[in-house]
């Protein structure tokens, strides 16, 4: 009798333990698999989107509520317990976060990591249109124009001046594509390199001089390639050495002699940054050697310079300040300044985020086009811009 009774009390007590641990044993199980699959997604180092394309469908395929059975048997507290704390140190956690949005615009990286893609996190891929310096449209007023544009070469110097206003128009079209990534960082999870290949065009539009029919004044044509390399060194002060990089760039307005302008370079750069508050760029480069015939503007290096200096500054997310400065590195110490204030503009109608800028700018130097490289003058301009973030 004594055993029956032990029986019959031990009998329920053995069924809810039994019950228990299989759901218990099962989620232990999925908790391997899982752990299993995000191994396997972080082995893939060699193709970004696949990493990222793994994570997204690793994270959608988690259960993270309780098991059925057990959920069954507390459906109160399975419906009001919150989901697990997700741990931040996890670098699936952060690649995860970003799959969902377009890397190269999300606003959680600095302006630098975005601009030229330096992590995993900021890519957005081969062969896609980007902006590269500001495409805008403005209304120009200068301290003199070039009516007779003169050069070192006789071949390259107007006989006859033209009646151009110094009230014009100013054009300029800059996009880039990234060619290839991963070059010399494919081993590494976070940081990438890559290739790119840009153009930039400058036009000055007459077209407040309808006597002479509103004739273009000079058109400037830039193709480039560029190498970037990622860094992460810090600087002091709080600084971070974030990128260098190796260029070459062509530049002509494609017109014929005595117009004609062009010169070719390759330069080194690299950049800075500070809290994603602060920029700071620099260029230095060198003039590829042209015979005495074919050289269309002699001694143009001594002019436009031979290095240049950039400091931005994001005032807060809808403005912009920055300081271009351009030196000869020479005795003459002829060069450029540039000052320049992007401001956001239509967020009231589209929102937080807009991509066009009102476009104030002040120039005063030498080489504001390639026709007016050995011409000082003082350019105020303003329009509105387009920039992809």
């Amino acid at each position: 009798m004594k055993r029956t009774l032990l029986a019959s009390l031990i009998a329920p007590l053995g069924a809810t333990c039994m019950g228990t641990a299989l759901p218990l044993a099962a989620h232990a199980q999925d908790t391997a698999a899982g752990n299993a699959g995000w191994r396997q997604c972080a082995a893939l180092t060699g193709d970004s989107q696949a990493r990222l394309a793994c994570f997204d469908q690793w994270a959608g395929n988690q259960a993270w509520q309780a098991p059925a059975a057990a959920a069954s048997a507390q459906p109160e507290a399975a419906a009001s317990a919150p989901p697990p704390p997700v741990d931040a140190t996890l670098p699936a956690t952060r690649i995860i976060e970003v799959a969902q949005v377009d890397g190269c615009r999300d606003g959680q990286y600095s302006t630098l990591s975005r601009f030229w893609e330096l992590e995993s996190g900021t890519d957005c891929g081969a062969f896609r249109f980007r902006g590269y310096r500001p495409m805008n449209v403005s209304v120009v007023g200068a301290s003199n124009v070039n009516r007779l544009p003169t050069s070192g070469n006789p071949n390259n110097s107007a006989e006859d001046p033209v009646a151009y206003r110094r009230t014009e128009m100013r054009v300029q079209l800059s996009v880039r594509t990234k060619l290839a990534q991963g070059l010399l960082t494919r081993g590494d999870p976070q940081l990438r390199d890559s290739l790119w290949v840009g153009y930039t065009q400058q036009s000055y539009w007459q077209l407040f001089s309808a006597n002479i029919s509103r004739p273009f004044r000079n058109t400037d044509h830039e193709p480039e390639i560029v190498y970037v390399y990622p860094t992460d060194a810090k600087l002091p002060f709080g600084w971070r050495w974030r990128y260098s990089g190796l260029g070459l760039v062509h530049q002509s307005n494609g017109q014929s002699d005595p117009l004609s302008r062009s010169w070719n370079r390759v330069y080194l750069m690299t950049g800075m940054e500070l809290d994603n508050r602060w920029t700071v760029t620099g260029r230095i480069w060198k003039r590829l050697h042209e015979s005495a015939d074919s050289d269309n503007n002699p001694g143009i290096s001594g002019y436009v310079g031979r290095a240049e200096l950039g400091l931005g500054w994001n005032v807060d997310k809808d403005n912009l300040l920055t300081l271009t400065a351009r030196h000869s590195l020479d005795s003459a110490g002829r060069g450029s300044v540039r000052l320049e204030w992007l401001q956001s503009l239509g967020t009231s109608l589209v929102g937080n985020r807009t991509n066009l800028r009102l476009h104030t700018q002040l120039f005063s130097g030498y080489g504001d086009s390639l026709i007016d490289y050995n011409r000082k003058r003082t350019v105020f301009s303003v329009g509105v811009s387009l920039v992809d973030f």
